[in-house]
This record gives C-alpha cells, structure tokens and sequence, in this order.
C-alpha cells in the first residue's frame, strides 16, 4: 500500500490551477498585442483624411507646374477644395452650397477641380509657416494655401480633430509631402 500511494504523488503532470494560470496569462498576452495591432476607428479616419489632404497637395503642385499657374487648396468649414488660386476664397456662400452637388459633378465642371468633404465631427486647423498658433477654420471664414508653378508652396501644418484624438501633419515646400506627423488617438 505504500508502495501505491507513492506512484500517485510522483505521477508527473499539471494541476488544474497551473493550466488555469497559463491560460490566464496567454489571454492577456494575445489581448495586448491584439490590441496593439488593431487602429482604433478614430486613428483609421484621422489617418484618411490626412492621406486625402496631401493627395491634394500633391495634385495642387503637380497641377500649378504643369499649367503654370498658381493652384490653391482652399479650407473651408467641412470642406477641403482644389482650385486654381484666381477663384480660391471667391463668393463663399456660392462654393459652400457646391459642397451639397458633390465631388463627381464639381469635378465634371472644371477638370483640376477636387473636393473633400470632411466627416462632421472632424475638425481642420491651420498653423501658418511664420506662427505658433493654430487657426480654426470657422464658418463663413476660408484659409487658402498657395502652390506656385515653380512648385513651391508655403510650409504650413495641418491638425485634424476627432473627438479626444488628433493628428498634426507638417507639410514640406518643396514637395508638398508630409514630412513630419504626429497623432494620438484616444
């Protein structure tokens, strides 16, 4: 009998609460790199619109090169639009009614013509080359920033706001890419 009783207590194996334990441990693991992994839905639409804003910028360089005039983004509220820089901030209450036709007709009526509608709870803010402060577009007001046809254009920095979360986005003069970002999405 003792014999027996020996064999049971050497018998090698786990116990239920060394398995429960490592199973606790592995789901925390796999949760936090999981989680890491994933963007937040805030972090996915800041990271969009700007991605949206430097195609635009993009587009504004190429396009004031090549036709050898200057082109404009112009900011507006909810509204980010490419034009040329003569019609850039001209009759707002006309461009803001536009923003209701929608990008594929605006963009039927003048081929360099690109809209960008902004979600309704993103905010736009713009910092000037020679300033610290960040200017909000409001309503009825517009900021326009300029593309020459040497493809220079004004350093600026752009913030977008969701909510709690935000991304600043430093545009280069001259190659109106984004060359410095930041974001915190919360």
């Amino acid at each position: 009998m003792i014999s027996a009783a020996k064999t049971n207590k050497s018998r090698p194996g786990f116990s239920l609460i060394e398995i429960v334990m490592v199973l606790a441990i592995i789901a925390v693991i796999m949760g936090g790199a999981i989680g890491m992994m994933v963007y937040s839905s805030g972090e996915r639409t800041l990271r969009r619109a700007s991605a949206e804003i430097e195609l635009l910028a993009k587009r504004a360089r190429t396009i004031a090169i090549l036709h050898q005039t200057p082109y404009a983004l112009e900011f507006s509220e909810g509204v980010v639009r490419l034009l040329p820089l003569a019609q850039a901030g001209q009759d707002l209450k006309k461009d803001l009614s536009r923003r209701h036709i929608g990008a594929e007709q605006e963009s039927e009526a003048s081929p360099e013509s690109r809209v960008l509608d902004l979600q309704e709870n993103l905010t736009l803010s713009i910092r000037r080359w020679n300033s610290e402060a960040w200017i909000p577009i409001a309503k009825n007001a517009v900021q326009v920033w300029r593309f020459d046809p040497e493809g220079l254009c004004e350093p600026v920095s752009i913030r977008l706001t969701l909510g709690d979360s935000w991304s600043e986005d430093k545009y280069h003069p001259l190659t109106a890419a984004i060359s410095e970002s930041q974001i915190e999405a919360r």
